[in-house]
């Protein structure tokens, strides 16, 4: 008599206890279904440049469509180190200093997981950008959270320094800054080098907004700083640049010793990326027109969107120095918290925004909210008006 076994799925212990569903996700989810002007999660609605789909189908019509090298195509990995020089004055060298990602988030994990030990600390700033934590706790590391400073979300050198011990292993900093807009200034990048001179700690840099300054400041990328630079690990995106964020492609650059860890990490846990892409990406990078417009590009969605919340709310506008998110005070319009405040905004005002607080681990509520304004103009109009109704 045979004998029928009932399927069985094995308990699993989570590693990320903490961790549930992204506010972007329930927020997004909740625009679509009240059919709201999304706002919140960070991503254009406007196509990118025609060129650069064009490029992408003659890559893979020349047949392109194959592995690529580990590290990312020559072409692309020279074209990224040709920008970095020409714009911050430091050269990589592409064959051991540059590596092609699958989008910025996964260059930031795989750059903790090449460096952190378990027992190892990592300080972020909070707020911060919800994927640092997690993959922190995946590395087995102790996550130091320091706070920027509330309201200006400046960096706070003296408590970074209390924060620091001899089991300090990294800081991940990001600027221009998600979610506050900030962007770090010459003299505190000048701090932050004078710091950690003495220290073996490493430095992930979060630059991936980095073509989105404005008022004619500039972008103060790591790779500026000498002592910086023989630390870190830089990160950007071509997906935030080109306005493809779907593709998933980023890169890193760091001294050859970093990246050697980092690509034994990042050809076990991705190994190569979208190929047809990275040509694409090459032979667009040739002319430097998109990235070196888009400053300009993005100050006017800005402005536009600014202007219209001063004209139309009650809202209290925090500068925007760079990305393309907007922060402002709810203070004089409600009373709830910032997360309930997201809610009913979305179910009955029909615009969606993020509440700061998700981006605190200990959800620290400042009556702070930020929107995105990478939207073509006609949505940002449409939001204005229907905020206007607060």
């Amino acid at each position: 008599m045979s004998t029928v076994l009932s399927p069985r799925t094995p308990e699993i212990t989570t590693k990320l206890p903490a961790v549930g569903t992204t506010i972007f996700t329930v927020m997004s989810a909740l625009a679509a279904e009240k059919n709201a002007v999304n706002l919140g999660q960070g991503f254009p609605d406007f196509h990118c440049d025609p060129k650069l789909l064009e490029d992408v189908t003659a890559a893979m019509a020349a047949g392109h469509n194959q592995y690529p090298p580990m590290p990312g195509i020559p072409a692309l990995r020279d074209a990224i180190a040709a920008k970095i020089s020409a714009l911050y004055g430091h050269s990589y060298n592409a064959g051991t200093e540059i590596t092609v990602t699958a989008g910025a988030t996964q260059a930031i994990i795989t750059a903790i997981l090449a460096i952190v030990r378990p027992g190892d600390e990592v300080i972020v700033l909070e707020p911060c950008y919800d994927s640092y934590v997690p993959n922190i706790d995946l590395a087995g590391g102790s996550v130091v959270r320091v706070p920027l400073v509330p309201g200006t979300f400046r960096p706070d050198f003296d408590k970074i320094a209390a924060a620091m011990s001899p089991r300090t292993r990294a800081i991940i900093i990001n600027t221009p800054h998600n979610p506050s807009a900030t962007v770090w200034t010459e003299a505190e990048m000048r701090k932050l080098e004078e710091l950690l001179a003495p220290t073996d700690v490493f430095v992930i840099a979060d630059e991936v907004y980095e073509h989105m300054v404005f008022d004619d400041a500039r972008h103060e990328s790591v790779a500026r700083f000498p002592g910086l630079a023989a630390r870190s690990f830089i990160v950007s995106s071509f997906g935030k640049t080109y306005h493809v964020t779907g593709w998933k492609v980023g890169y890193v650059a760091a001294p050859a010793p970093l990246m050697a860890e980092f690509r034994k990490v990042h050809q076990f846990n991705v190994f190569t990326v979208n190929t047809p892409m990275q040509h694409a990406l090459a032979q667009y990078m040739a002319e430097p027109k998109p990235y070196l417009e888009l400053p300009a590009f993005y100050q006017r969605k800005r402005d536009l969107f600014a202007a219209g919340l001063a004209e139309k709310t009650r809202f209290k506008l925090l500068r925007s120095e760079g990305s393309y998110f907007q922060c402002v005070d709810i203070s004089a319009v409600s009373d709830l918290s910032e997360a309930d405040f997201c809610l009913w905004l979305t179910r009955e005002i029909g615009v969606a925004a993020i509440p700061l607080s998700a981006f605190y681990g200990n959800g620290f509520d400042q009556r702070v909210v930020r929107f995105c304004f990478a939207k073509k103009d006609e949505t940002l109009v449409a939001a204005l008006d229907r905020l206007a109704k607060l």
